[in-house]
């Protein structure tokens, strides 16, 4: 699962087990697995077709869903991603973790680019409440859809239990797996556009050819090679030096994260940026992207770059590769910062609000 998945699976569990007295409704597009129906107090729902084109999307929120909050009569309906359903007059809250497609229009398909920047006005006018998971995605549907500052309420995510720092022992066997026994950077996360893969690719790039340093950089994430907007072009003494995965289990990826040189994070657009608590609860040290939600979330934890810039960001992987001093400083200070980040406190202040809906005083 990428953000939006983990982020459901996280906090949606934590409310229905947390909450055995009330009784929730999931519905599903297709077929679901068992490990998604949490607790007793669970009834999935299917309701077809499979929602994978913005067409089917409307179909599916607006007459599927509709018909579905009335047939199970819905107090609340609660969409983790964002859309709702403009025909209900359920109550409904919707979480928008950012509007990227509103600033970076061309880096989506042009059916989901006008769906999208279409509709998500709408559903943030029609939803009863909103939840973002950053100040600055806050500010920015604000901004953007007008929005009444008291409508919106963050929650930051947090990052799995699982991510914590690891024995010198198993940093040597995840390198010898992975990395071929040297340091590597690490990126993780979706192959798109707005990710940045390819200038931090070509910044890579031109920190081997000007430093001639062992480090190689390991990418986690979807399919790399088959993505069209992946166009860096890797030197032939330099493939062997770029690593890809493609997904882990998620065990397997706290071990990669904990024994990173360092997580290069250097998306131009983030509403919150999960990778970034994921590091800093490993104690492994970040380079990021100095724009949008990514300072908010990694704070002083972090040695930032400009995206934009490859120069920059092959000069900041020289820095952090130079100097232990400085691993060692945003180390520690991501173990403290890390705290300020819970799926538990996020869970909470979401049931909130679904409550303060359910019983309007």
């Amino acid at each position: 699962m990428e953000g939006f998945g983990w982020y459901t699976f996280e906090i949606v569990k934590r409310i229905v087990e947390n909450h055995p007295e009330h009784d929730f409704i999931f519905f599903f597009d297709r077929p679901y697995a068992e490990n998604f129906i949490f607790s007793k107090n669970v009834t999935p729902v299917v309701i077809s077709p499979p929602a994978r084109h913005p067409l089917l999307f409307i179909y599916w929120f607006e007459i599927g869903i509709k018909r579905a909050l009335k047939k199970h009569k819905i107090d609340v309906f609660f969409s983790p991603d964002g859309y709702v359903s403009l025909q209900t007059n359920v109550p409904q809250i919707g979480v928008i973790h950012d509007i990227n497609f509103k600033h970076y229009p061309k880096d989506l398909p042009p059916s989901a680019r006008f769906y999208l920047n279409y509709f998500f006005p709408r559903f943030a006018k029609k939803a009863a409440k909103l939840i973002t998971v950053s100040a600055y995605s806050k500010e920015d549907i604000i901004r953007n859809y007008h929005i009444e500052p008291k409508k919106i309420v963050v929650a930051w995510n947090g990052a799995s239990s699982v991510f914590k720092p690891v024995s010198e022992e198993i940093k040597i066997a995840v390198r010898e797996k992975h990395a071929g026994g040297t340091d590597f950077f690490l990126f993780v996360g979706a192959i798109h556009p707005r990710k940045n893969i390819c200038r931090l690719v070509e910044a890579f790039i031109k920190f081997k050819q000007d430093s001639n340093s062992p480090v190689k950089l390991i990418i986690v994430g979807e399919s790399l090679w088959k993505n069209k907007t992946f166009s860096a072009q890797i030197p032939e003494s330099l493939q062997r030096e770029i690593c890809y995965t493609g997904h882990l289990p998620l065990e397997e990826l706290a071990l990669i994260t904990a024994s990173a040189l360092a997580l290069t994070y250097v998306p131009y657009f983030e509403g919150f940026g999960i990778p970034l608590v994921e590091a800093m609860k490993c104690g492994t040290p970040i380079l990021s992207g100095n724009l949008t939600s990514l300072p908010e979330v990694a704070g002083d934890a972090a040695l930032y770059c400009d995206p934009f810039n490859t120069s920059d960001i092959a000069n900041k992987m020289e820095e952090l590769v130079s100097s232990e001093n400085l691993r060692k400083e945003l180390s520690s200070k991501g173990l403290e910062r890390s705290k300020l980040f819970s799926w538990d406190t996020a869970a909470a202040i979401v049931w909130e609000e679904i409550v303060l809906l359910a019983n309007p005083s």
